[in-house]
């Protein structure tokens, strides 16, 4: 649905061409959440808006997307493998919450071009 995409892929290298972020200094501020939870936690958040925005999907429609939210958080583990137990600063929070956002955009592109189709 949407980890086949270009548009994933352009988020992907995004994320890594920010990597650089994620080594946190020992003088910020942190907060008590990983970097991973973090990610969990808004990818969750933004698709449950999906499909609440969504009340027209299939059960079969909501469980690919569950399934592609599990792959992306697959790809998020391999990615910040390094840092993924750290805790998170304001900045990385920002970021995680953007992207978090640009991957809910992801699928409701796919998702306006599936009811189009029907």
């Amino acid at each position: 649905m949407v980890t086949d995409k270009d548009g994933y892929i352009h988020l992907i290298q995004y994320l890594t061409e920010h990597l650089g972020l994620f080594e946190t200094p020992s003088s910020q501020v942190i907060s008590d959440d990983t970097v991973m939870e973090l990610f969990e936690e808004q990818l969750s958040a933004q698709i449950i808006m999906v499909c609440g925005q969504n009340p027209s999907l299939s059960f079969i429609q909501r469980n690919i997307i569950i399934r592609e939210v599990d792959a992306i958080v697959y790809d998020l583990e391999e990615i910040l493998a390094l840092v993924a137990n750290y805790k998170a600063t304001p900045a990385q929070t920002l970021f995680i919450t953007e992207f978090s956002s640009l991957i809910k955009n992801l699928f409701d592109q796919e998702i306006a071009k599936l009811q189009a189709i029907a």
